[in-house]
Protein backbone atom coordinates (compact mmCIF):
# COMPACT_ATOMS: atom_id res chain seq x y z
CA UNK A 1 0.00 0.00 0.00
CA UNK A 2 1.67 3.27 -1.13
CA UNK A 3 1.98 5.93 0.69
CA UNK A 4 -1.74 8.41 0.27
CA UNK A 5 -1.65 12.80 0.19
CA UNK A 6 -5.37 12.91 1.25
CA UNK A 7 -5.35 13.67 4.99
CA UNK A 8 -8.60 11.14 5.06
CA UNK A 9 -6.77 7.93 3.43
CA UNK A 10 -3.90 8.56 5.01
CA UNK A 11 -5.58 8.38 8.92
CA UNK A 12 -7.82 5.54 7.65
CA UNK A 13 -4.53 3.68 6.51
CA UNK A 14 -3.02 4.41 9.93
CA UNK A 15 -5.75 3.29 12.28
CA UNK A 16 -6.23 0.09 10.19
CA UNK A 17 -8.97 0.79 8.24
CA UNK A 18 -7.71 0.08 5.06
CA UNK A 19 -8.35 -3.55 3.56
CA UNK A 20 -9.51 -2.55 -0.55
CA UNK A 21 -9.93 0.26 -2.82
CA UNK A 22 -11.48 -0.27 -6.27
CA UNK A 23 -8.95 2.62 -8.03
CA UNK A 24 -6.76 3.54 -5.24
CA UNK A 25 -4.80 6.41 -6.66
CA UNK A 26 -7.54 7.81 -8.42
CA UNK A 27 -9.68 7.92 -5.36
CA UNK A 28 -6.64 9.70 -3.48
CA UNK A 29 -6.51 12.08 -6.25
CA UNK A 30 -9.76 12.75 -5.94
CA UNK A 31 -9.68 13.40 -1.84
CA UNK A 32 -7.22 15.77 -2.84
CA UNK A 33 -8.43 18.03 -5.12
CA UNK A 34 -12.00 18.04 -3.92
CA UNK A 35 -14.50 17.32 -1.45
CA UNK A 36 -16.08 13.92 -1.80
CA UNK A 37 -19.38 12.69 -0.41
CA UNK A 38 -19.16 9.09 1.22
CA UNK A 39 -21.49 6.44 2.21
CA UNK A 40 -22.25 3.77 4.16
CA UNK A 41 -25.65 2.25 4.52
CA UNK A 42 -26.90 0.28 7.61
CA UNK A 43 -30.09 -1.56 7.54
CA UNK A 44 -32.91 -1.19 10.31
CA UNK A 45 -32.95 -4.45 11.60
CA UNK A 46 -32.51 -4.64 15.70
CA UNK A 47 -33.83 -1.73 17.80
CA UNK A 48 -30.19 -0.68 18.45
CA UNK A 49 -26.82 -0.52 16.81
CA UNK A 50 -24.06 -2.83 18.05
CA UNK A 51 -20.18 -2.05 17.96
CA UNK A 52 -19.91 -4.20 14.91
CA UNK A 53 -22.01 -1.21 13.26
CA UNK A 54 -19.50 1.30 15.51
CA UNK A 55 -16.48 -0.11 13.53
CA UNK A 56 -18.63 1.64 10.30
CA UNK A 57 -19.69 4.80 11.94
CA UNK A 58 -16.02 5.60 13.14
CA UNK A 59 -15.02 5.33 9.44
CA UNK A 60 -17.41 8.22 8.68
CA UNK A 61 -16.53 10.06 11.31
CA UNK A 62 -12.83 9.72 10.06
CA UNK A 63 -14.19 10.94 6.86
CA UNK A 64 -15.89 14.13 8.36
CA UNK A 65 -12.84 14.98 10.46
CA UNK A 66 -10.82 14.61 6.97
CA UNK A 67 -12.87 17.23 5.50
CA UNK A 68 -15.06 15.13 3.35
CA UNK A 69 -19.29 15.11 3.87
CA UNK A 70 -20.01 11.66 4.94
CA UNK A 71 -23.83 10.10 4.39
CA UNK A 72 -26.12 7.74 6.65
CA UNK A 73 -28.33 6.00 4.25
CA UNK A 74 -30.83 4.34 6.68
CA UNK A 75 -32.08 1.15 5.03
CA UNK A 76 -35.63 1.20 5.47
CA UNK A 77 -36.42 -0.02 2.24
CA UNK A 78 -33.73 -2.26 2.08
CA UNK A 79 -34.75 -3.57 5.80
CA UNK A 80 -37.56 -4.78 3.69
CA UNK A 81 -35.51 -7.28 1.39
CA UNK A 82 -32.31 -8.24 4.11
CA UNK A 83 -28.78 -8.87 3.53
CA UNK A 84 -28.08 -12.34 2.85
CA UNK A 85 -23.76 -11.65 3.54
CA UNK A 86 -22.62 -13.98 6.17
CA UNK A 87 -26.06 -15.19 7.34
CA UNK A 88 -26.75 -18.95 6.88
CA UNK A 89 -30.84 -17.95 7.12
CA UNK A 90 -33.26 -15.34 5.97
CA UNK A 91 -33.42 -12.28 8.41
CA UNK A 92 -36.51 -12.14 10.09
CA UNK A 93 -38.85 -9.94 7.84
CA UNK A 94 -40.35 -6.80 10.00
CA UNK A 95 -43.26 -4.45 9.67
CA UNK A 96 -42.95 -0.73 8.38
CA UNK A 97 -43.97 0.20 11.92
CA UNK A 98 -41.11 -1.71 13.44
CA UNK A 99 -38.56 -0.67 10.93
CA UNK A 100 -39.52 3.09 11.78
CA UNK A 101 -39.58 2.60 15.14
CA UNK A 102 -35.96 0.96 14.56
CA UNK A 103 -34.64 3.86 12.42
CA UNK A 104 -35.76 6.33 14.83
CA UNK A 105 -33.81 4.86 17.57
CA UNK A 106 -30.75 4.52 15.16
CA UNK A 107 -30.52 8.35 13.92
CA UNK A 108 -30.16 9.38 17.61
CA UNK A 109 -26.87 7.07 18.09
CA UNK A 110 -25.53 8.81 14.44
CA UNK A 111 -25.78 11.54 16.27
CA UNK A 112 -23.67 10.92 18.76
CA UNK A 113 -20.83 10.45 16.54
CA UNK A 114 -21.42 12.02 13.53
CA UNK A 115 -21.91 16.65 13.07
CA UNK A 116 -24.99 16.62 11.13
CA UNK A 117 -26.22 19.85 9.38
CA UNK A 118 -26.30 22.10 6.25
CA UNK A 119 -22.29 22.41 6.06
CA UNK A 120 -20.11 21.65 3.72
CA UNK A 121 -18.76 18.41 5.54
CA UNK A 122 -21.77 18.21 7.85
CA UNK A 123 -23.54 14.46 7.53
CA UNK A 124 -26.36 14.50 6.15
CA UNK A 125 -29.06 11.49 6.56
CA UNK A 126 -30.69 9.65 4.07
CA UNK A 127 -33.81 6.58 4.02
CA UNK A 128 -33.34 4.69 0.70
CA UNK A 129 -36.87 3.80 1.33
CA UNK A 130 -37.18 7.28 -0.54
CA UNK A 131 -36.34 5.63 -4.26
CA UNK A 132 -36.66 2.19 -3.71
CA UNK A 133 -40.16 2.21 -2.21
CA UNK A 134 -41.33 4.11 -5.05
CA UNK A 135 -40.16 1.90 -7.66
CA UNK A 136 -42.13 0.08 -10.18
CA UNK A 137 -41.10 -3.58 -10.73
CA UNK A 138 -41.10 -4.14 -14.46
CA UNK A 139 -39.68 -0.61 -15.44
CA UNK A 140 -36.99 -1.03 -12.59
CA UNK A 141 -36.17 -4.77 -14.24
CA UNK A 142 -35.89 -3.33 -17.76
CA UNK A 143 -33.92 -0.26 -16.88
CA UNK A 144 -31.46 -2.25 -14.48
CA UNK A 145 -31.70 -5.77 -14.23
CA UNK A 146 -30.56 -5.87 -17.14
CA UNK A 147 -27.34 -4.87 -16.25
CA UNK A 148 -26.99 -8.00 -13.79
CA UNK A 149 -26.02 -11.34 -15.20
CA UNK A 150 -27.10 -14.04 -12.92
CA UNK A 151 -23.63 -15.46 -13.45
CA UNK A 152 -22.60 -12.46 -11.69
CA UNK A 153 -24.80 -12.82 -8.90
CA UNK A 154 -24.39 -16.44 -8.05
CA UNK A 155 -20.94 -15.65 -8.13
CA UNK A 156 -20.97 -13.79 -5.02
CA UNK A 157 -20.15 -14.44 -1.91
CA UNK A 158 -23.23 -13.92 -0.07
CA UNK A 159 -25.13 -16.03 -2.86
CA UNK A 160 -22.19 -18.69 -3.04
CA UNK A 161 -21.76 -19.79 0.23
CA UNK A 162 -25.41 -19.93 0.99
CA UNK A 163 -25.64 -22.32 -1.63
CA UNK A 164 -22.53 -24.27 -0.72
CA UNK A 165 -24.50 -25.16 2.26
CA UNK A 166 -27.80 -25.96 0.66
CA UNK A 167 -29.36 -23.35 2.75
CA UNK A 168 -32.15 -21.55 1.41
CA UNK A 169 -32.07 -18.58 0.08
CA UNK A 170 -34.96 -16.44 -1.08
CA UNK A 171 -35.37 -15.13 -4.01
CA UNK A 172 -36.25 -11.70 -1.99
CA UNK A 173 -32.73 -11.71 -0.68
CA UNK A 174 -31.09 -12.45 -3.96
CA UNK A 175 -32.52 -9.63 -5.11
CA UNK A 176 -30.44 -7.12 -2.29
CA UNK A 177 -27.33 -6.77 -4.00
CA UNK A 178 -29.35 -4.81 -7.55
CA UNK A 179 -30.88 -2.39 -4.57
CA UNK A 180 -27.47 -2.00 -3.03
CA UNK A 181 -26.21 -1.32 -6.45
CA UNK A 182 -28.73 1.14 -7.49
CA UNK A 183 -28.45 2.78 -4.06
CA UNK A 184 -25.28 4.11 -4.89
CA UNK A 185 -26.27 4.74 -8.64
CA UNK A 186 -29.22 6.72 -6.82
CA UNK A 187 -27.21 8.82 -4.03
CA UNK A 188 -24.77 10.21 -6.75
CA UNK A 189 -27.95 11.13 -8.72
CA UNK A 190 -28.92 13.17 -5.99
CA UNK A 191 -26.21 14.05 -3.86
CA UNK A 192 -22.90 13.33 -5.89
CA UNK A 193 -21.82 10.72 -3.74
CA UNK A 194 -18.71 9.42 -5.19
CA UNK A 195 -17.41 6.62 -2.67
CA UNK A 196 -19.12 4.02 -1.04
CA UNK A 197 -17.09 2.27 2.50
CA UNK A 198 -17.83 -0.99 3.76
CA UNK A 199 -16.93 -4.03 5.16
CA UNK A 200 -14.60 -6.91 3.61
CA UNK A 201 -17.95 -8.59 3.37
CA UNK A 202 -19.77 -5.98 1.08
CA UNK A 203 -16.83 -5.75 -1.23
CA UNK A 204 -19.19 -7.87 -4.45
CA UNK A 205 -22.09 -5.29 -3.49
CA UNK A 206 -19.99 -2.20 -3.55
CA UNK A 207 -18.15 -3.14 -6.86
CA UNK A 208 -21.79 -3.85 -8.51
CA UNK A 209 -23.02 -0.52 -7.68
CA UNK A 210 -20.04 0.87 -9.18
CA UNK A 211 -20.44 -0.90 -12.57
CA UNK A 212 -24.22 -0.24 -12.89
CA UNK A 213 -22.95 3.44 -12.18
CA UNK A 214 -20.16 3.26 -15.46
CA UNK A 215 -22.82 1.63 -17.32
CA UNK A 216 -26.13 4.11 -16.53
CA UNK A 217 -24.66 7.42 -15.37
CA UNK A 218 -21.01 7.04 -17.43
CA UNK A 219 -19.38 7.92 -14.28
CA UNK A 220 -16.47 6.67 -12.08
CA UNK A 221 -17.44 5.87 -8.72
CA UNK A 222 -14.81 4.36 -5.70
CA UNK A 223 -15.81 1.50 -3.36
CA UNK A 224 -13.21 1.14 0.03
CA UNK A 225 -13.52 -1.77 2.05
CA UNK A 226 -12.24 -2.71 5.97
CA UNK A 227 -11.53 -5.40 7.27
CA UNK A 228 -13.90 -7.19 9.16
CA UNK A 229 -12.70 -7.29 12.88
CA UNK A 230 -12.21 -10.37 15.12
CA UNK A 231 -10.79 -10.30 18.30
CA UNK A 232 -6.95 -11.30 18.82
CA UNK A 233 -8.03 -14.88 19.67
CA UNK A 234 -10.52 -15.17 16.86
CA UNK A 235 -13.91 -14.68 18.12
CA UNK A 236 -16.17 -12.14 16.35
CA UNK A 237 -16.17 -8.50 17.58
CA UNK A 238 -18.86 -7.32 19.53
CA UNK A 239 -19.69 -10.18 21.53
CA UNK A 240 -19.90 -10.89 25.27
CA UNK A 241 -21.10 -13.43 27.59
CA UNK A 242 -24.43 -11.84 27.48
CA UNK A 243 -24.96 -11.13 24.30
CA UNK A 244 -24.23 -8.40 21.50
CA UNK A 245 -22.50 -5.63 22.80
CA UNK A 246 -25.43 -2.69 21.98
CA UNK A 247 -25.19 1.53 21.55
CA UNK A 248 -28.19 2.14 23.61
CA UNK A 249 -27.93 2.32 27.13
CA UNK A 250 -31.63 0.54 27.62
CA UNK A 251 -30.58 -2.59 26.16
CA UNK A 252 -26.75 -2.12 27.48
CA UNK A 253 -26.00 0.11 29.88
CA UNK A 254 -23.06 2.53 30.19
CA UNK A 255 -21.17 0.53 32.60
CA UNK A 256 -21.71 -2.57 31.39
CA UNK A 257 -20.15 -0.84 27.72
CA UNK A 258 -17.24 0.23 29.78
CA UNK A 259 -16.74 -3.12 31.00
CA UNK A 260 -16.41 -4.65 27.60
CA UNK A 261 -13.80 -2.17 26.85
CA UNK A 262 -11.63 -2.73 29.76
CA UNK A 263 -11.64 -6.88 29.63
CA UNK A 264 -10.59 -6.47 25.79
CA UNK A 265 -7.49 -9.27 25.40
CA UNK A 266 -4.26 -7.54 25.92
CA UNK A 267 -3.21 -7.77 22.53
CA UNK A 268 -6.19 -6.29 21.33
CA UNK A 269 -5.90 -2.79 22.76
CA UNK A 270 -3.41 -1.13 20.59
CA UNK A 271 -6.29 -1.40 17.64
CA UNK A 272 -9.16 -1.17 19.21
CA UNK A 273 -7.64 2.30 20.64
CA UNK A 274 -7.06 3.13 17.01
CA UNK A 275 -10.38 2.06 15.62
CA UNK A 276 -12.73 3.33 18.56
CA UNK A 277 -11.43 6.39 19.75
CA UNK A 278 -10.12 10.01 18.61
CA UNK A 279 -6.98 9.40 20.26
CA UNK A 280 -3.70 10.99 18.97
CA UNK A 281 -1.36 7.62 17.00
CA UNK A 282 0.98 8.57 18.95
CA UNK A 283 -0.22 8.72 22.09
CA UNK A 284 -1.55 5.34 21.40
CA UNK A 285 1.51 3.75 20.58
CA UNK A 286 2.83 4.99 23.93
CA UNK A 287 -0.06 2.98 25.41
CA UNK A 288 0.10 0.40 23.75
CA UNK A 289 3.90 -0.68 24.60
CA UNK A 290 2.96 -0.86 28.05
CA UNK A 291 3.99 -4.49 29.71
CA UNK A 292 2.46 -6.64 32.55
CA UNK A 293 0.14 -4.45 35.14
CA UNK A 294 0.41 -1.51 33.35
CA UNK A 295 -1.67 -2.53 30.33
CA UNK A 296 -4.58 -2.52 32.52
CA UNK A 297 -3.96 1.66 32.58
CA UNK A 298 -4.18 1.18 28.75
CA UNK A 299 -7.51 -1.07 28.87
CA UNK A 300 -8.78 1.55 31.21
CA UNK A 301 -8.07 4.83 28.88
CA UNK A 302 -9.58 3.05 26.11
CA UNK A 303 -12.81 2.05 28.09
CA UNK A 304 -13.00 5.81 29.16
CA UNK A 305 -12.21 6.92 25.85
CA UNK A 306 -15.05 4.51 23.48
CA UNK A 307 -17.51 4.90 26.71
CA UNK A 308 -17.12 8.46 26.64
CA UNK A 309 -17.77 8.65 22.48
CA UNK A 310 -20.69 6.47 22.83
CA UNK A 311 -22.71 7.60 26.24
CA UNK A 312 -20.52 10.78 26.92
CA UNK A 313 -17.81 12.03 29.63
CA UNK A 314 -19.90 11.99 32.26
CA UNK A 315 -21.16 8.74 31.89
CA UNK A 316 -17.69 7.19 31.39
CA UNK A 317 -16.39 9.00 34.45
CA UNK A 318 -19.16 7.56 36.36
CA UNK A 319 -18.25 4.00 35.01
CA UNK A 320 -14.44 4.36 35.98
CA UNK A 321 -15.55 5.36 39.35
CA UNK A 322 -18.09 2.28 39.82
CA UNK A 323 -15.54 -0.01 38.91
CA UNK A 324 -13.05 1.67 40.53
CA UNK A 325 -14.80 1.41 43.99
CA UNK A 326 -16.28 -2.56 43.10
CA UNK A 327 -13.11 -3.79 41.81
CA UNK A 328 -9.85 -1.65 43.83
CA UNK A 329 -12.15 -0.78 46.99
CA UNK A 330 -14.47 -4.23 47.59
CA UNK A 331 -17.20 -1.49 48.27
CA UNK A 332 -21.05 -1.70 47.12
CA UNK A 333 -21.86 1.14 44.18
CA UNK A 334 -25.20 1.78 43.11
CA UNK A 335 -24.39 1.88 39.65
CA UNK A 336 -23.84 -1.89 39.05
CA UNK A 337 -26.78 -3.97 37.23
CA UNK A 338 -29.59 -4.42 39.61
CA UNK A 339 -32.40 -7.06 39.18
CA UNK A 340 -35.19 -6.78 41.18
CA UNK A 341 -36.87 -9.55 43.02
CA UNK A 342 -40.12 -10.06 44.95
CA UNK A 343 -39.98 -9.45 48.69
CA UNK A 344 -41.30 -12.60 49.54
CA UNK A 345 -38.90 -14.17 48.33
CA UNK A 346 -36.19 -12.98 50.71
CA UNK A 347 -38.15 -13.31 53.47
CA UNK A 348 -38.70 -17.11 52.73
CA UNK A 349 -35.20 -17.66 51.79
CA UNK A 350 -34.07 -17.81 48.35
CA UNK A 351 -31.93 -20.87 46.67
CA UNK A 352 -28.68 -19.24 45.67
CA UNK A 353 -28.43 -21.11 42.43
CA UNK A 354 -31.48 -19.56 41.30
CA UNK A 355 -30.73 -16.12 42.32
CA UNK A 356 -27.25 -16.32 40.24
CA UNK A 357 -29.12 -17.56 37.06
CA UNK A 358 -31.71 -14.89 37.61
CA UNK A 359 -29.39 -12.73 37.83
CA UNK A 360 -27.57 -13.71 34.41
CA UNK A 361 -24.55 -14.50 36.28
CA UNK A 362 -24.86 -17.96 35.06
CA UNK A 363 -27.12 -19.68 32.55
CA UNK A 364 -28.48 -22.56 34.68
CA UNK A 365 -28.58 -24.24 38.28
CA UNK A 366 -26.16 -26.50 37.18
CA UNK A 367 -23.97 -23.83 35.65
CA UNK A 368 -24.06 -22.07 38.83
CA UNK A 369 -22.97 -25.21 40.78
CA UNK A 370 -20.18 -26.01 38.66
CA UNK A 371 -19.14 -22.31 39.18
CA UNK A 372 -19.60 -22.89 43.08
CA UNK A 373 -17.49 -26.00 42.85
CA UNK A 374 -14.58 -23.90 41.27
CA UNK A 375 -14.40 -21.16 43.62
CA UNK A 376 -15.94 -18.74 40.84
CA UNK A 377 -19.29 -17.67 42.75
CA UNK A 378 -19.39 -15.08 45.87
CA UNK A 379 -22.24 -12.93 47.74
CA UNK A 380 -21.35 -9.77 49.29
CA UNK A 381 -17.73 -10.56 48.19
CA UNK A 382 -17.34 -13.99 50.09
CA UNK A 383 -17.13 -16.95 48.31
CA UNK A 384 -20.06 -19.57 48.07
CA UNK A 385 -19.32 -22.92 49.32
CA UNK A 386 -22.72 -24.65 50.00
CA UNK A 387 -24.98 -24.92 46.72
CA UNK A 388 -27.47 -24.76 48.92
CA UNK A 389 -27.67 -21.74 50.51
CA UNK A 390 -30.28 -19.32 51.13
CA UNK A 391 -30.19 -15.58 50.67
CA UNK A 392 -32.07 -14.53 53.33
CA UNK A 393 -32.71 -10.73 54.57
CA UNK A 394 -29.57 -11.25 56.99
CA UNK A 395 -27.25 -10.62 53.43
CA UNK A 396 -28.97 -7.49 52.61
CA UNK A 397 -26.16 -4.81 52.34
CA UNK A 398 -27.99 -0.92 52.12
CA UNK A 399 -30.90 -2.81 50.99
CA UNK A 400 -29.27 -5.12 48.35
CA UNK A 401 -27.27 -8.16 48.15
CA UNK A 402 -24.41 -8.06 45.61
CA UNK A 403 -23.91 -11.27 43.66
CA UNK A 404 -20.34 -11.68 42.05
CA UNK A 405 -19.00 -14.38 39.55
CA UNK A 406 -15.21 -14.27 39.45
CA UNK A 407 -13.69 -10.95 40.18
CA UNK A 408 -15.24 -8.71 37.14
CA UNK A 409 -19.32 -9.54 37.28
CA UNK A 410 -20.96 -8.33 39.43
CA UNK A 411 -25.09 -7.50 39.82
CA UNK A 412 -27.29 -6.60 43.00
CA UNK A 413 -30.42 -8.08 43.42
CA UNK A 414 -33.06 -5.76 45.01
CA UNK A 415 -35.91 -6.84 47.00
CA UNK A 416 -39.32 -4.67 46.31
Amino acid sequence: MSAFRSPFLTEFAARGHFHQCTNQDGLDALLSKERVAGYIGFDCTAPSLHIGNLTQIMRLRLLQKGGQKPIVVVGGGTTKIGDPSGKDESRQLLTDAQIEANKVRHMEIYRRFLKFGDGPTDAIMVDNAEWLDKLQYVPFLRDIGRHFTINRMVAMDSVKLRLEREQPLTFLEFNYMIFQAYDFAELYRRYGCRLQMGGSDQWGNIVSGIDLARRTDNVELFGLTSPLITTSSGAKMGKSVSGAVWLSADMLSPYDYWQYWRNVEDADVGRFLRIFTDLPLDEIARLEALKGAEMNDAKKVLANEATALCHGRAEAERAAETSRQTFEGGGLSADLPTVEIPKDEIVNGLGVLGAFTRAGLTSSNGDARRQIAGGGLRVNDEAVTDEKLLLRAEYLREGVIKLSLGKKKHVLLKPV
